[in-house]
């Protein structure tokens, strides 16, 4: 499993959070199981494979950490979201943005612009074009006014 298709799913877990009674922690591991790709594989090529150890360890900690900062990622979304009231935004485009901002903000090991680009080429399998440049234009402004210091280079 590439990083990429990690990063999906961690967008899925993370849209999820929206509306479940898991914990993060109790959602990544169940939505985690070899049981549960095996089910989900003939349904979506993205679950052909079961994540490894280090693409897990990945998706648990965006997750993880996506609900930790969920507050304070929403606040930068409304923020930025220029002419939108926040309650207008699709739940998966705020899933993609959350993914991408904790990645911009807590991830060093993640450069900026791949963490943009990722969540530009994930909305462009969930949402409509419009919605797209709506979220590229957020994650842009954000990463341009938030971010101290030189950008992470790739």
């Amino acid at each position: 499993m590439t990083r990429n298709t990690a990063r999906e799913i961690a967008v899925h877990l993370a849209y999820e959070l929206s509306f479940t009674t898991f914990s993060p922690e109790e959602l990544v591991e169940e939505r985690l199981s070899k049981e549960r790709f095996e089910t989900l594989s003939g349904e979506d090529e993205l679950y052909a494979e079961a994540p490894g150890p280090a693409q897990a360890e990945y998706i648990r900690g965006v997750v993880a950490g996506v609900a930790e900062h969920a507050p304070e990622l929403d606040g930068y979304i409304a923020k930025y979201a220029k002419g939108w009231k926040f309650e207008r935004i699709p739940l998966v485009a705020g899933a993609i943005m959350r993914v991408a901002m904790y990645e911009v903000l807590y991830r060093d090991d993640i450069p900026n612009s791949a963490a943009i680009n990722e969540a530009v080429e994930i909305a462009k399998k969930y949402e409509t074009p419009e919605t797209v440049k709506f979220i590229n234009g957020i994650l842009g402004s954000f990463t341009r006014e938030e971010t101290t210091g030189p950008a992470k280079e790739e």
